[in-house]
């Protein structure tokens, strides 16, 4: 009976192995192919068929997110009208464990009459990919896992490593930056820290509790429940912060036996409230609110020209947001 983590420890080895392989082959091409893709003025174009195509696809995906332009093209597409997209100062990525598939062969010609610059990546150095490619990466695995030595495995892994190489190399090139990232990765935490201000997470106009600093207390009681925030923000004339009324202020006043109906807003108000700006990064808001001994669950917003009152951030809107 087969032990199972033996063939899985076996598969591990010889992956590593075929890595290690193309590791110490590595030379002047990959530059030379690093420098190519950097000096294009048009996109990446990654072909190949079957496994090759799907780490093709991962290949161009990577690069695309990662400030390189590039879109993957099967082959068979390629035959049948797709290589319209190809034009002559695009760089093709070709990749081909033995170099010599038909899909690949039939679009090698007319990619040389396009006039896009080639670069293989293919276990055969000889091959007939090779002999077309502007440059060449060989990146021969050696075997595959499969104990038939014939479904793609070290050799895609191969390719894929390949791939993730030129692209971090090109990020270096292009000094890819996390905002650059951001930028391709919106929806991603990272994309959110970076780009989201406050201003895109705050509760404004109507949503936003805010009260005249000579209103009754009745009123800023209605405007802390309807607003759903447990607070308002106490404005002057001109809209400027006077100060902030939390749940806490007004506990604190019965507490005390007082009678709030009585009192004046100012009476109960907090006069120097922490507040954040509207253009902001939410992140930073965030910080402000959770890095104390005792952390906020709101702050008035600001704007940061005119320092008036133009919004509400509260901890849970920041929460939902996935910061």
């Amino acid at each position: 009976m087969t032990n199972l983590l033996d063939e899985i420890l076996r598969v591990f080895d010889i992956e590593i192995d075929a890595l290690s392989r193309v590791r110490k082959s590595l030379g002047p091409a990959y530059e030379d192919a690093v420098r190519v893709i950097f000096a294009c003025p048009g996109k990446v174009i990654v072909t190949g068929v079957g496994k090759s195509g799907l780490i093709g696809q991962k290949i161009a995906a990577t690069m695309a997110s990662t400030g390189t332009p590039a879109i993957f093209l099967h082959p068979a597409d390629g035959m049948h009208g797709g290589l319209g997209v190809v034009q002559k100062d695009d760089v093709v990525i070709a990749i081909g464990k033995s170099g010599e598939s038909d899909e690949l062969m039939t679009i090698l010609p007319p990619l040389r009459t396009i006039g896009a610059r080639v670069i293989a990546i293919t276990g055969n150095a000889e091959s007939t990919l090779a002999r077309n490619a502007d440059v060449v990466l060989v990146a021969d695995a050696g075997m595959e896992a499969c104990p038939m030595n014939l479904a793609p495995t070290a050799s895609t892994t191969v390719a894929l490593v390949v791939g993730d190489a030129l692209a971090v190399a090109l990020m270096k090139l292009r000094d890819f930056r996390p905002e650059n990232f951001a930028l391709y990765h919106p929806a991603g935490q990272l994309g959110k820290r970076l780009l989201l201000t406050v201003g895109d997470v705050m509760r404004s106009g109507a949503e936003n509790p805010v009260i005249h600093v000579q209103a009754t207390t009745r009123d800023m009681l209605l405007q802390m429940t309807s607003k759903r925030v447990g607070a308002t923000s106490v404005v002057d004339d001109a809209g400027n912060l006077l100060g902030l009324v939390t749940d806490y202020d007004v506990r604190r006043v019965l507490e005390q036996a007082q009678d709030l109906f009585r009192m004046k807003i100012v009476d109960v108000m907090n006069r120097a409230p922490s507040y954040t700006f509207s253009d902001e990064k939410a992140v930073a808001a965030l910080e402000l609110m959770e890095n104390r001994e005792k952390p906020f669950l709101l702050l008035p917003v600001l704007n940061r020209e005119t320092r008036k009152v133009v919004g509400m951030i509260h901890l849970h809107d920041l929460f939902a947001r996935g910061l």
